[in-house]
Formats: C-alpha cells, structure tokens, sequence
C-alpha cells in the first residue's frame, strides 16, 4: 500500500517500512564512522526499538562490534496496518547486524513481566554466555507489576500546585497557555512504579542471580532534568520524583555487583524528539525554542551523536572524561544547559508568541525530526510508491 503519515496528538497511527530502515541505516553510518574503543561485546537493550535504546543499540553494535539482544514492545503488521516504527526499525537493524555477521536477537515482548526476563536469560546462556553491558532505556505509559498483577499508569503532572506554562500546537505553531492540575499521591505512587528503577532493579537481580553478568559489567539507565522553565512539570512532577528513583535504584544496583566489580550509572542526557517527548506538554516548544539556539552554536545533537559520544567518551575509552554531577550522574546535557544555551532559551521564552514564533523557535526541525521517528519526510525515499507493510 501508499503509506502516508496520520498523526494524532503526539504519536503517529501509521510508519514506513522502507523510512524506518533508512533512519536506522543513517544512524548505523554515523556509528560505523565513529568507533568504540574498548566496546563491550555482548550486550543488551531493554527498549531497543526507538530514541535513545535504539541509538545505544547501533552505537555499540556499529562503532564496536558487539552482539545485541533488544528487548522491546512493537505492534506487527497484521496485513491491513502498518506495523509500529519500533517493529520496523528493530526488524531493519536485525538485517544489517547480520550483514555484519553479528549476533542480533529481537525479543518482542512486555519487558515488565517475569517471562519475558526468563526468555532472554535462555536466549543470553544459549546464544552469549555472558552480558558485558546492559542499557535500560524503557518508556512505557503503563506497568503490570509483575508479582500482584496490578497495572499501573504513569501521569505527567506537576506535583503540589497547578502547573501554567506556555506550550505549541506542532501542527499549527499557534504558541498558548496550558493548565495542568497537580498529581493525586496515588498517581505520583503509579508514576515511579511505572518509570521509576525498580524494573532495572529487578532485570539486574535476575542477570546477577543467574550468573550471565561477566566480571566488570556494566549498566547504564537514561533520565532527563532539564532548565527551569520546564522543572514543575517534569524534574519536580511526577517523571522527575520516577527519574530520582532510578538514581535511588542505580546505588542499589552498584551494591548488587559489587562481587564482579561491575557498574551501574545513570546517564542525564540532552533534549530530542522522541515518542515519549512528544507526549509531554510544553517541552515540543522548548525542544524548538533549543532546537533553534544549539543548531546555530553548532553544538546540536541527536540520539546516535549523544550514544556514540557517551560510550566513547564517558564510559569504555581507557582514560574517560569525567562529568558527573553531585548524584553521580554523568552528565551528557552539557552543552544543552550551558550558560550561554539557557540565557537565550530564557530569552526566548519571555517573549515568543504565536506572532514572533519562527523568530525564537524551529518548528520546522522539530516536525521534520517527529516524522523521522515514524519512518517519514526522508528525501531517499519514495513515498508515492507501493510499500510491502
């Protein structure tokens, strides 16, 4: 069938098979020409299909040649839709891996549950051995605890007081004001079961428990915090008191590998248009407004670029530069909270409107980018053709 894109709020209904292999293509290119010193050589990704699992997943397969196994929740085509971007991007790095004669298993599955934990500890002593790296980068609006059953969702709200702050129409860039009332203590509770650490806790303690973690392993988890003007509804809301739990979990998990001297941090890393962005209200105007400022510094980066920096850089050159805050997380949104960044980011929030908007913001960079996450507005491709969905 002729694929178009067919939007509705912050996700997309349908994705292109032949833009997702594309978009993956481009990263693996980037991540080809930027190697890996000391790359890990067995690892896995759990939520492996889009943002910044599936740029972990090129880098360190791409710019250092490891076998992967990408845990994720794609929906496959089932003859009349199009399947989920993550199933074609996961589908289409599974095909160049192999090209390369690596190892690249795709388990399709709830990541949260205990049988999908049990299913990649067969795959690992089957197909690896052993796990030199593990990268938890999963977003999810819902959770099934995997003991009681219950099924939790997670909320994006302020926590206190109301929250008022300026946010975009993408599709129009009609530049507002939005209200979002504060979280209940239960939806604060579901929002850290959902996105907080204790998944990665649970992942690592089975690994660990199994004996598939080789002397020196490493894990890393992704948050976000952000500037100021988006704090209220993201670093002190609900998804920022889940992201101090995935500090809280990465002590206990340094704790846990304490007798194969491996590792466990947490990366910060910068502001892109991913899926799970999309979603939050007011940050598709600060990624524009940033966007904007970073591009015309010359200090823009996307997923693959921030991947490839933070394991070259950050976690398996012989001598890493060293950038931790005072949780101890490494800090990979540098150059977005830069001094200078933020002054204009500042600026430019004071007085954008829906007048002055292509003054202050990039909006055309960001649609382009959203439409990238789904396969579409890439120039290679074709998309007045017939595609086999």
């Amino acid at each position: 069938m002729i694929i178009r894109p067919k939007t509705r709020g912050f996700i997309s209904l349908t994705a292109h098979p032949k833009g997702c292999e594309e978009n993956v293509r481009e990263q693996i290119e980037f991540a080809t020409e930027h190697q890996i010193q000391n790359s890990p050589k067995n690892v896995l990704v759990i939520g492996a299909s889009t943002g910044y699992g599936l740029a972990s997943r090129i880098a360190l397969a791409f710019g250092g040649g490891a076998n992967t196994i990408g845990v994720f929740f794609g929906r496959p085509s089932d003859g009349v839709k199009p399947a989920s971007a993550g199933w074609y991007n996961s589908v289409a790095f599974k095909k160049f891996a192999e090209e390369r004669g690596l190892i690249a298993e795709n388990v399709n599955e709830d990541a949260f549950s205990s049988q999908t934990k049990s299913l990649v500890v067969d795959i690992i002593g089957e197909k690896l051995g052993k796990i030199d790296c593990v990268v938890y980068s999963l977003a999810s609006p819902k959770r099934t605890d995997p003991f009681t059953g219950e099924t939790f969702k997670s909320v994006l709200k302020p926590i206190g007081t109301p929250f008022t702050g300026k946010s975009v129409n993408v599709d129009s860039g009609e530049v507002s004001s939005v209200t979002i009332e504060p979280a209940t203590a239960e939806e604060i509770s579901a929002t850290i079961k959902v996105m907080g650490g204790e998944d990665w806790e649970l992942w690592m303690q089975t690994l660990h428990g199994e004996k598939l973690l080789s002397n020196g392993a490493k894990t890393i988890a992704y948050s976000y915090v952000g500037p100021e003007v988006t704090w209220q509804i993201y670093a002190n809301g609900t998804i920022g008191v889940a992201k101090d739990d995935v500090t809280r979990a990465c002590s206990s998990i340094n704790f846990l590998l304490e007798d194969i001297k491996g590792q466990a941090v947490v990366s910060v890393n910068k502001a892109v248009v991913t899926q799970a962005s999309a979603a939050i209200p007011v940050i598709p105007l600060y990624i524009s407004v940033l966007f904007k400022i970073m591009k015309e510094k010359d200090c823009h980066e996307g997923c693959i670029e921030q991947m490839v920096r933070l394991f070259k850089s950050r976690i398996y050159e012989k001598f890493p530069q060293k950038s931790a805050d005072e949780q101890g997380r490494i800090r990979m949104d540098e150059f977005e909270m830069a001094d200078d960044v933020q002054a204009l980011v500042l600026e430019a929030w004071q007085k954008i409107s829906t007048e002055n908007f292509n003054e202050f913001a990039d909006i055309n960079s960001y649609r382009h980018e959203f439409l990238k996450l789904f396969g579409f507005g890439i120039e290679s491709i074709n998309y007045d053709e017939d595609v086999d969905i």
